[in-house]
Order: structure tokens, then C-alpha cells, then sequence
């Protein structure tokens, strides 16, 4: 449903750009570093806005690429966490399986009053 609204949203501003440049056949000039040309304004408009989105969709690829492999480095660390939580709770049923073992000698408490 976000992808039709996006699309929507898209055509209409399309539209809006397209009525906005019928409207403005008019020539202008157009100053470049070495020289001035003229171009129908149309054309500057319509060269603007693919110039505009070109730059968006360039940042939005930019950016999804970094997201994915932020993903991909977190779902590395997530498995060798999983695996040390898996090793620790073998460890755990191991001690808690194991038999208790019994000291040979006994154990004696010092008493700290006695003279001994």
C-alpha cells in the first residue's frame, strides 16, 4: 500500500511539472562556465527535475546499499552470539547433569575464638 501512495504521489507531481513546463515555452538563456546558449525553458525544467531525481534515487541507492550491509555485519554478530548462547547452555546441562562429588577429607571451620 506505501508503494501505491509513493507511486501516486510521483505521477502526480509529474503531472504538475509537466502542466508547470507546457506553460513555459518561452526561451531563456542558459549561462554555462564558457558560454550562454538559449533553450526553452521546457527544457531547463524538465532537465532540472530528471537532474533532481537522478541525485534522490543516486542518494537513495547510497543509502540502502549501507543499510544492507549494516544488516548483513549485524546478522553475522547475531549468529556468534546464538552460537555462544548455545555453547553456554550445553555447558550449563552438562554441570547440572554431572554428579555431585564428595570431598575425601572433611571440611573443618576455624573458629576464630578458640585458642587452638
Amino acid at each position: 500500500m506505501k508503494f501505491q501512495w509513493s507511486l501516486l504521489f510521483g505521477l502526480l507531481f509529474a503531472i504538475i511539472i509537466a502542466l508547470f513546463a507546457i506553460y513555459n515555452v518561452d526561451t531563456v538563456p542558459v549561462n554555462y562556465v564558457f558560454g550562454t546558449t538559449q533553450w526553452p525553458l521546457i527544457l531547463v525544467i524538465l532537465g532540472s527535475a530528471l537532474l533532481g531525481a537522478l541525485l534522490s534515487g543516486s542518494v537513495a541507492i547510497y543509502r540502502s546499499f549501507i543499510l544492507s550491509r549494516k544488516v548483513k555485519h549485524l546478522e553475522k554478530d547475531l549468529e556468534k552470539k546464538d552460537a555462544t548462547i548455545n555453547v553456554l547452555r550445553n555447558e550449563v546441562v552438562a554441570y547440572k547433569e554431572k554428579p555431585v562429588e564428595f570431598f575425601e577429607e572433611p571440611i573443618t571451620v576455624k573458629d576464630e575464638n578458640s585458642t587452638i
